[in-house]
């Protein structure tokens, strides 16, 4: 396995793509802010500097934050804090959360951050978007600027018009959304997504980097998943650009002999994060025909609490 496949299958493919696309990123989400950028002058991901304020920060593949520096056309420095709530339930504390964070970049570096938050849940009604506090002598409102994924419901010819690999994502997240226990339609759309990279002309390391997220996001159950990646095969070969190669696949072709438990292992740390050790050890006593039903149930999990409930009710054959 490679450095970069090693990263990739550790890291958020929502921390991956927006590292490798962050200016067409704020050109998409957040265009005004976007404007105010010198992109000719690189950015730079301040990884150190916001651990340093995060120490007690929740990590993990359920949101995704970058501190981020860049550069005014008036050649000015400014710090961009991007957050990325990847599964968020409406939670009441998130407001706190970001005025937290920002008075804390101010209070260690003295940098006014701009912060910015992409919202992928799936509740319309929840819209974060400020932290206040009122006395009568005492006063507070911090806004902070809020994209919600949701929305784009309703402006799909528009991401299909566009040649920004985000809409892409954002085509991706919302087909998986929308096709919750309808593997069927999905292999249908992940397969229509994939394809319409090719057909918009993207270079094979783009096309790489946009499929590993598309593949990620759109898990499939393992039957569908062999039929998807035959199909795609198939339709690679007709095209002569065999950019996805064997090696860059989750792992359904890598044979039952070299353990599905791990297959599954993986799909679940993704899912749901690291899986305590008792829990694989019961993982690893499931008969094959239970991985398999697990491969597939695993698709709706969306917390620990979801295996640990799914396996109280299989117990081993």
């Amino acid at each position: 396995m490679t450095e970069e496949r090693e990263r990739a299958d550790q890291d958020s493919p929502w921390k991956e793509i927006l590292e490798a696309y962050f200016p067409q990123a704020m050109q998409f989400f957040f265009p005004r802010t976007a404007a105010l950028i010198n992109w000719e002058r690189p950015h730079e991901f301040l990884d150190k500097e916001f651990q340093q304020i995060a120490r007690d920060a929740e990590q993990g593949r359920r949101y995704v934050d970058k501190l981020v520096k860049v550069w005014q056309h008036q050649g000015e420095e400014i710090w961009l804090l991007i957050h990325i709530e990847i599964q968020a339930k409406s939670e009441e504390l998130f407001p706190e959360r970001m005025f937290s964070y920002t008075l804390r970049i101010f209070d260690r570096f003295g940098k006014p951050a701009i912060s910015l938050a992409i919202l992928c849940d799936a509740d319309p009604k929840w819209r974060p978007n400020q932290y206040s506090y009122n006395y009568p002598d005492t006063r507070l409102n911090f806004e902070f600027g809020t994209v919600k994924l949701l929305d784009y419901q309703n402006r799909w010819a528009e991401l299909e018009a566009s040649d920004n690999p985000f809409a892409t994502v954002v085509m991706a997240h919302l087909k998986t959304q929308q096709t919750s226990k309808k593997p069927q339609e999905r292999k249908t759309w992940k397969f229509s997504l994939i394809r319409r990279l090719y057909e918009q002309g993207w270079q094979e390391k783009d096309i790489r980097n946009l499929y590993r997220f598309i593949d990620w996001v759109m898990m499939l159950p393992k039957a569908l998943e062999a039929e998807f990646w035959q199909d795609f095969k198939q339709f690679e070969q007709e095209r002569t650009m065999a950019y996805i190669t064997t090696g860059e696949r989750i792992g359904y072709e890598r044979g039952i002999t070299e353990g599905e438990q791990n297959i599954v292992g993986r799909q679940l740390q993704k899912r749901v994060g690291e899986l305590p050790k008792e829990t694989k050890a019961k993982i690893q006593t499931l008969s094959l025909n239970q991985l398999e039903e697990l491969s597939e149930a695993l698709l709706d999990f969306t917390a620990i609490e979801d295996l640990l409930n799914w396996l109280e009710t299989h117990q081993p054959e």
